[in-house]
């Protein structure tokens, strides 16, 4: 094989990975009933892929040949095991009994994997990281940071619900619906994680991460359509359509950031927001408001001040004090003394900012610094905010970000 073939071989690999791990994992959880099973079969198989198609050529259908080569890995680890396990025999029936020969073959059971990830039976904390790494595939350093705790200790809290998963003999199955909502925060808390581990990457150059977007939002869909009655998946829905209705005008033709007061709403995909319109609606007209539904509430209400240029800043706030009843989040604060900037102006913001100063996760927390920076500047308070800015440039990781804080930052000179 030439070396351009090699290379479309590798990169047929690594779309397939992108496109249908959750897919292909869901399927070989569910019939194996092991998590860690599972994953560590497909993961050689990937690595099988990786190592025979730039050398042999692409099959003609990846996902069944992955999914027969990962068979194949559970049945060699079964053997190969010298304790007589109880449920040895079972995993290399069901292994044996696992054969596809084409990726429509294949059912779709990520939903039902999703609710099993959420079940009652495992720690609250750790149903939506689970989601992530087993229906999205994002590794423990990606969710730790979704999470603001640390890999090793979000590492070891996978493992142990995973081994739960299967000491438990939790079913692979979607719940009845009496069951769903108690099970559906986890749900939509991993869904949305995932999201925005792909908003993190504003110019679409990481397929990875675009992966997860567009992920997220057939997940989001999927959840909605099975729960029509259930107002925060809607909320949910709503809130991730209007978000990612903006993902083009982020940027500008020179690939500069710009941000939302700034953006062209011309831009904006407007099928996109009117779907999340229709969806926030039907949410509304269910009277039960939840997380979701009022974050939905709020990119409602930014879009509609974009494009009309009538000021709602003290909605916004009032929206924002709901969700933080709700949420007592860091996160919903600083926004919400952003908004209160608009209302009452900086100082009242910088005040606001003030009263979660002391939660330690904000040291190195980029958004919260970039707030305090531009409040402080609008306050004439040139020296602390020149400081906050130097913060929030040492914390951003986005170029097109850092370039656009540092010219921030050198108006102050002006």
């Amino acid at each position: 094989m030439t070396g351009g073939e090699s290379s479309e071989a590798r990169d047929i690999a690594e779309a397939v990975a992108r496109r249908s791990y959750g897919k292909l994992l869901a399927f070989l959880a569910a019939s194996m009933r092991d998590v860690s099973a599972a994953e560590d079969a497909l993961a050689d198989a990937f690595a099988s892929a990786l190592a025979e198609w730039p050398v042999k050529g692409c099959p003609a259908n990846p996902e069944a040949w992955l999914m027969t080569v990962a068979r194949r890995k559970i049945i060699d680890a079964v053997r190969r095991r010298k304790t007589r396990e109880a449920s040895a025999g079972e995993l290399l029936r069901l292994a044996e009994d696992v054969t596809v020969t084409d990726l429509a073959e294949i059912p779709d059971r990520r939903l039902a994997l999703m609710f099993a990830c959420a079940h009652p039976d495992i720690d609250a904390s750790v149903r939506a990281p689970l989601i992530m790494q087993t229906v999205l595939g994002l590794n423990a350093n990606a969710i730790a940071s979704a999470f603001l705790t640390s890999p090793a200790a979000m590492g070891k809290r996978l493992v142990r619900a995973k081994e739960r998963i299967k000491e438990s003999g939790i079913a692979f199955a979607v719940p009845e619906r009496a069951e769903m909502p108690s099970r559906l925060e986890a749900v939509l808390d991993a869904i949305y994680a995932a999201f925005s581990e792909g908003w993190a990457d504003p110019g679409g150059t990481d397929v990875a991460r675009r992966n997860f977007s567009e992920e997220a939002i057939f997940l989001a869909r999927l959840v909605a359509d099975l729960l029509p009655q259930e107002p925060e998946a809607l909320g949910l829905l709503a809130l991730i359509l209007y978000t990612d209705a903006r993902r083009s005008a982020r940027r500008d033709a020179q690939g500069e950031y710009v941000p939302l007061a700034e953006q062209i709403p011309a831009s904006w995909d407007g099928d996109m927001i009117a779907d999340a319109e229709t969806a926030l609606r039907r949410a509304g007209t269910m009277q039960r408001f939840g997380r979701y539904q009022l974050e939905a509430a709020l990119q409602s209400a930014h879009v509609h001040r974009c494009k009309t240029g009538a000021e709602n800043w003290a909605e916004i706030v009032q929206l924002y004090d709901a969700l933080f009843a709700l949420t007592s989040s860091p996160v919903v604060a600083i926004n919400r003394a952003v908004a209160l900037a608009e209302v009452e102006g900086p100082q009242a913001g910088l005040a606001s900012l003030q009263t979660i100063a002391s939660d330690t996760r904000l040291a190195d927390y980029q958004p919260y610094w970039a707030a305090r920076a531009d409040l402080l500047a609008r306050s004439s308070n040139h020296a602390e905010a020149h400081q906050a800015y130097e913060t929030a440039i040492g914390l951003e990781r986005d170029p097109a970000v850092k370039r656009f804080l540092r010219k921030r930052q050198m108006m102050l000179r002006n």
